[in-house]
């Protein structure tokens, strides 16, 4: 696990190597492939980078080091400071899920089963589009594979050793 710290001086040599290149993390996204949040995680340390993606991103971001490619390919600590609670806009982010949840809930339920959108097989990706109105409206996708819940049989748990029957 990377003290807080040792992630923080990461992750400010990371950002230093993007802002190095000019790109914003879209154009990165473009180049690699990837979606611009998932490279966004990349270089927070909250994403592994796997060694097929590595090339296409250190041709991207010239200034990536040796080092931080492999510190890179490491599996990363996910955790975030609590105090992010409290910046503005993941805190309407939060507002907008806890607001809109039971809803969405709702209708997984109704369109899916009784189930849940995985948060590991995940993909998230923030766009810019212009509304009706002609004003930036910010579009943000999650797209996570539907994992139903199952009922839980014992013979199904196969931690369990098998019933003997007599």
């Amino acid at each position: 696990m990377e003290e807080s710290g040792v992630r923080a001086a990461v992750v400010r040599r990371l950002m230093a190597a993007k802002a190095e290149s000019g790109k914003s993390f879209s154009d990165v996204a473009a180049e690699t492939g990837l979606t611009n949040v998932y490279v966004a995680q990349l270089l927070r340390r909250q994403a592994q980078l796997k060694p097929d993606t590595a090339p296409k991103l250190r041709a991207a971001l010239p200034a990536l080091t040796d080092d931080l490619v492999d510190l890179m390919m490491q599996p990363p600590f996910r955790s975030y400071h609590p105090d992010i609670a409290h910046e503005p806009a993941i805190y309407r982010l939060n507002e907008a899920v806890m607001h809109f949840g039971e809803s969405i809930k709702e209708i997984i339920n109704e369109d899916f089963g009784d189930g849940i959108m995985s948060a590991i097989d995940f993909y998230c990706s923030v766009d810019k589009v212009q509304g009706a109105d002609g004003k930036d409206r910010v579009v943000v996708t999650f797209d996570g594979k539907y994992l139903p819940y199952t009922e839980q049989k014992s013979e199904h748990m196969m931690s369990r050793p098998a019933s003997k029957t007599s």
